[in-house]
This record gives C-alpha cells, sequence and structure tokens, in this order.
C-alpha cells in the first residue's frame, strides 16, 4: 500500500478564494479596498501561511501602499470573518492563510533550522484523524497538523556522502 501524502500542492482555487473573500466582504457592508484587498489578494497567491510581516513586505515589495498596522487589523478582521486562519507553528510568530468554506486545508512541515514552512496533504492522515475522533467519541470541529524536522537544505547528510 502507498502513502499518498502531497507536498507540492497546487493553489489554483485560492485565486478564486479572494474573489468569494471580497465578495463576502462586500455582501456584509465592508470595504473591500486598501489594506483589506491587498491582504486578501496577496494571501490568494501564496502556496502556505505567512506571518503578518511577510505579508507586509510582500505588498510593499509588489508596490503596495499599506501601514503595517493596516495590515494586523485587515487580518484580524479576516480572522474573525472566518475567511482567513490563524496559524500557530510552535514559535510565537502567528501566521495567516485563507480558510475555505469547504473544509479543504492542508498541514504544515516546519524546519527547525532555517524556519522553512512547506504545506503538505496526507489523505490517510485525514481518515486516521476522522477514525480517531470517531472511536474517542469526540465530535471534531478541526484540527490542525504540523511536522517539526528538517527540510532538505538542512538535514545533515550521512558520514561518507
Amino acid at each position: 500500500m502507498g502513502i499518498g501524502i502531497i507536498i507540492e500542492m497546487r493553489h489554483d482555487h485560492d485565486s478564486n478564494w479572494s474573489t468569494q473573500a471580497l465578495e463576502s466582504l462586500q455582501a456584509q457592508g465592508l470595504r473591500n479596498g486598501g489594506a483589506r484587498r491587498a491582504v486578501v489578494e496577496h494571501l490568494g497567491e501564496q502556496p502556505c501561511c505567512k506571518s503578518a510581516q511577510e505579508i507586509y513586505d510582500g505588498i510593499r515589495g509588489n508596490g503596495g501602499r499599506v501601514g503595517i498596522a493596516s495590515v494586523y487589523r485587515a487580518l484580524d478582521q479576516l480572522v474573525e470573518l472566518e475567511l482567513v486562519q490563524r496559524v500557530e507553528l510552535g514559535d510565537g510568530v502567528a501566521r495567516f492563510e485563507p480558510s475555505h468554506a469547504d473544509g479543504d486545508h492542508h498541514h504544515h512541515l516546519v524546519c527547525d533550522d532555517c524556519g522553512k514552512v512547506e504545506p503538505f496533504a496526507d489523505p490517510g492522515l485525514e481518515q486516521a484523524l476522522v477514525e480517531a475522533a470517531r472511536r474517542l467519541a469526540f465530535p471534531m470541529q478541526g484540527h490542525e497538523v504540523v511536522l517539526h524536522g528538517h527540510c532538505g537544505d538542512c538535514r545533515p547528510t550521512p558520514a561518507g556522502r
């Protein structure tokens, strides 16, 4: 039996997420311009979670004119509206990524040496979590899986190679 782990993930649906998130903001009577729009569009282009500082730097790097405080306010509101989820990877830095209404999600591989974060999906893991929740009679509302280790660039090579 093969292992069904997917490390390189496509995120084509995140451009749809950006459109849906902006429409949701508008439907709730909220402005979807300025920092809010910039944050949504930036997150929709990312393959994985980003810190507020990384989001700010990315927006500014693309010529966007937004302040860091506005990025934090936009993220707080997007989290409150459940359009964005806060991701904690154990290093004290909150990261953010799109939250999908259909439950589509991924998990994270974190390099303890360089801090690199990579997304991964594993259908077998998802099934095991559902089964564990059933066995434990614990109605699962959500879950996060973060695997810590060493990425390919930081992994020690065996002696003699």
